[in-house]
């Protein structure tokens, strides 16, 4: 199928891109076909955030979004920041320590996944081709090299390779030019910096693994617009992360929890802190009463500025998570890959006008970055990360503090940390085991009841997706050095080691896998690839 753009995600990124584009054809009356596919069951399946949106770009790309439904109706009205100095005690942090970034006046709390749903509405209104439930698993490229298109996964293969009686081919999308805008840890986004070498003049990317449930909540306890964030317990000096409740509409919260991949003990369970943290009465008093009702977690790209990757290769551009456009220091990244994708089409669109007939190298889009507010944004908050790798929680954010309310972002120097998120990880021998308390299921849970809340569904006669370079690894090397942390470090229990015949083995449940990348990112000996399963596989978030 011949298109003049294909875009790859249906998140915020791939989405702003679509309709950008579509309104550009539109303003100029030049005719754009552009093809969207979408890993996920629908548009919203696969969506997961806090989410606070900021909503600049959105204005700029749906000025009219109130008139037009835009599901944007809880302002933030309260906006407060813990620090957690113990299992029981709490101290406000008062609102001049808060850099004014951090602040979310102005803001929307809201599902992520019900805003691209509304999106995708927008776009295919606007006449942009939208595929959910295909998966794009290959990229193309023409004789020359550059990025022809990319293929969707073929349905219906079983696990040993065989077609089964609902086989059914991939289809390959042609394209003049290729948007990949997967999300954080993108398949073939990975792939693409990987051939083009695009990551040559970057900065070490960083990762956080984040968490969250939604709830239903005595409605005496609701505030709608309140929005609410921790750092410290239950999480050890030098472990980066915290927390976030945001009081939704209709008696929901969403309450979630962050860690940096950058940890350093393998018995460190990211799903078991989260689950810890709820405890805590800054959190209990407001869930106390309350129902769950949702889960889910995905990973992060938080390596700011400095990490970003050459943004173009022949044919094709990067956008969104798949870069990694957020900026940490707002905790915020749906504006940001709105921008990057709006940016993106623009170049595109420049380029088709002007008669190119694709495989162009897009300079125009790293330069209307540069020139962006979007740039400016990210330049000013570069720091934030380095800092509170290098210097841990507390001194981290004094030191941020300091640059962006002293200096206004404006240090005459860029920090960085090279070292990436696995290689943190030490040996087990260097750390005591956590013994986490068991769930009371009423606050806290398991991991296999969380995942059904996540509505996870893979067809179970399929290769499997989470592919080991090494299958004597997790045994041999994992287990004996770091007490293989792929049992803790997945928030949905993939991963076991389990005894058969009095010989211990690796067992991977794919079945259960949210998609959150964790595996690839955090495994010490970087032994995991994760790649696309069949379409419509995963979680179905509902208003995530």
């Amino acid at each position: 199928m011949e298109f003049d753009v294909v875009i790859v995600g249906g998140g915020p990124a791939g989405l702003a891109s679509a309709c950008q584009l579509m309104q550009l054809g539109e303003r100029e009356g030049k005719e754009v076909s552009v093809c969207l596919v979408e890993k996920g069951s629908e548009i919203g399946a696969h969506i997961l955030s806090g989410a606070v949106l900021e909503p600049r770009a959105l204005n700029e790309l749906f000025p009219d979004w109130r008139e037009s439904g835009a599901p944007l109706n809880n302002l933030v009205t309260d906006d407060d920041y813990y620090f957690l100095l113990s299992e029981k005690s709490a101290m406000k942090i008062p609102g001049f320590f808060v850099p004014s970034d951090s602040h979310n006046k102005g803001n929307y709390a809201l599902s992520l996944g019900n805003l691209c749903r509304w999106m995708g509405e927008q776009a295919e209104a606007l006449g942009v081709n939208i595929f959910p439930g295909f998966a794009a698993s290959e990229i193309l490229y023409n004789d020359d090299g550059s990025v022809k298109g990319v293929a969707t996964g073929d349905m219906g293969v079983a696990a040993n390779g065989e077609h089964k009686s609902s086989f059914q081919a991939g289809y390959e999308l042609h394209a003049k030019y290729t948007i990949f805008a997967e999300g954080c840890r993108g398949h073939l986004g990975k792939q693409l910096m990987q051939k083009f070498d695009l990551t040559k003049d970057a900065g070490t990317q960083h990762y956080a693994i984040g968490l969250k449930e939604l709830w239903d909540i005595d409605p005496q306890k609701h505030v709608p617009g309140k929005v609410m964030h921790t750092i410290g317990w239950p999480l050890k000096q030098g472990t980066g992360g915290g927390s976030f409740l945001y009081h939704l509409e209709n008696n929901q919260v969403a309450v979630g929890f962050i860690v940096d991949l950058s940890y350093k003990n393998p018995y460190l369970s990211p799903f078991d802190e989260f689950q810890r943290l709820k405890h805590h009465p800054t959190i209990a008093d407001q869930l106390e009463g309350g129902k769950r009702v949702s889960y889910g977690a995905r990973a992060i790209a938080k390596g700011g500025l400095q990490a970003l990757p050459t943004l173009v290769a022949p044919g094709a551009l990067l956008v969104g998570d798949d870069a990694g456009f957020l900026n940490g220091l707002k905790i915020k990244g749906s504006h940001t890959a709105m921008k990057s994708g709006m940016l993106a089409a623009e170049a595109v669109f420049e380029s088709l006008s002007a008669g190119s007939e694709g495989g162009a190298t897009l300079a125009s889009f790293p330069e209307k970055f540069e020139n962006s507010w979007l740039h400016e944004e990210l330049q000013s908050s570069r720091n934030t990360g380095p800092l509170l790798h290098k210097f841990g929680v507390l001194a981290g954010a004094a030191l941020t503090w300091l640059d962006q309310t002293i200096f206004r972002g404006k240090l005459p120097l860029t920090l960085s940390d090279p070292t990436p998120d696995y290689a943190k990880t030490e040996p087990a021998a260097s750390h005591r085991p956590i013994v986490y308390p068991k769930p009371d299921n009423v606050l806290s849970f398991d991991k296999l009841s969380s995942v059904f809340l996540s509505n996870t569904n893979h067809e179970e006669d399929q290769p499997c997706h989470l592919q080991l370079e090494d299958a004597a690894i997790p045994i041999e090397v994992n287990l004996p050095k770091f007490a293989e942390p792929a049992q803790r470090y997945c928030p949905a229990g993939v991963y076991e080691i389990i005894e058969k015949e009095s010989e211990k083995l690796f067992q991977i449940n794919a079945q259960n896998c949210v998609h959150c990348k964790t595996c690839d990112i955090k495994d010490p000996s970087q032994n995991i690839v994760w790649v696309t399963p069949e379409g419509s596989g995963g979680p179905n978030y509902p208003n995530m």
